[in-house]
């Protein structure tokens, strides 16, 4: 499961540790850093290697050239023995209320098509009213403690996966876009978990998680996610939103995905599917 974005995390808490770490999955040199940060390649030198302290205000400057996601920059300020300056609540917390406000209003306006609010780790915060109605035609969802997470339901063969159609790509494809979806394209330690565990599931290829070569598919606009039901395939696809310029971690690490019908017939089957409420 080792890619270019994976390096492992530096344990413990020294500040020079973390910046380099960063700097390595950038792929960015010291000169590449200096130029954009204003700070002297040698004195990026001596902060990594414990010679010298950086200011907060340079760490800050540092974070936001190397594009550290909200919450790694309060751990980088912490090992550099300063405070955290972003929020770090619960997602309905109440520095969230205006945003969740907007998320509700986003859900609603999406019927009858199903919407749902996932955190970083694809874990279900909200949803419209026809999500669950609509995912409920394919699988038990009342089997399912929330908070209900995404991707065990695709890769449970006792969730959703009978119904999806050419699951083995749908799959593949899902596991990628947990890399490329990763906030700040990092994959932390839990979402190497909910990896492992995805990779538990039969069937599951070990190549899944690398790249595939171009092939039809990658002519298309969008991927269809396909379910079948009594014998009719139902072909949707994704739009995916996030939180432009966040300034909690909260507001950073959520999306929003909107299904859409990806033609006439499957926009005709899924009002009959959830009946005269769609």
């Amino acid at each position: 499961m080792s890619t270019p974005d994976s390096i492992a995390m530096p344990r413990g808490g020294q500040v020079g540790a973390l910046l380099r770490h960063w700097r390595d999955l950038r792929r960015k040199s010291q000169l590449e850093l200096s130029l954009d940060t204003g700070v002297s390649q040698r004195h990026l030198s001596f902060i990594e290697i414990g010679r010298s302290a950086p200011s907060r205000q340079m760490l800050i400057d540092i974070a936001t050239a190397l594009d550290i996601p909200l919450r790694d920059r309060n751990t980088l300020l912490l090992a550099g023995g300063y405070a955290p300056i972003y929020q770090d609540g619960a997602w309905d917390g109440p520095e969230m209320r205006a945003i969740a406000k907007a998320l509700e209003q986003m859900l609603r306006r999406h019927e009858p098509f199903p919407a749902l609010v996932m955190d970083r780790y694809w874990n279900v915060l909200m949803t419209n009213r026809s999500a669950p109605r609509f995912f409920g035609r394919f699988t038990d969802l009342s089997a399912r403690k929330p908070p209900r997470n995404l991707l065990h339901l695709v890769f449970d063969p006792a969730g959703l996966r009978p119904c999806i159609a050419d699951w083995p790509a749908v799959a593949r494809s899902l596991m990628q876009r947990v890399y490329r979806e990763a906030v700040g394209r990092v994959i932390d330690d839990k979402t190497r978990e909910l990896l492992a565990a995805l990779m538990a599931y039969p069937g599951v290829e070990p190549d899944w998680l690398a790249p595939k070569a171009a092939d039809a598919q990658a002519a298309m606009p969008v991927i269809p996610l396909g379910l079948v039901k009594d014998g009719r395939v139902l072909n949707y696809f994704s739009l995916v939103t996030t939180v432009g310029t966040p300034q909690t971690v909260a507001a950073q690490e959520i999306r929003i995905e909107c299904m859409f019908p990806a033609d006439e017939a499957t926009e005709a089957l899924h009002a009959e599917l959830l009946g005269e409420d769609a």
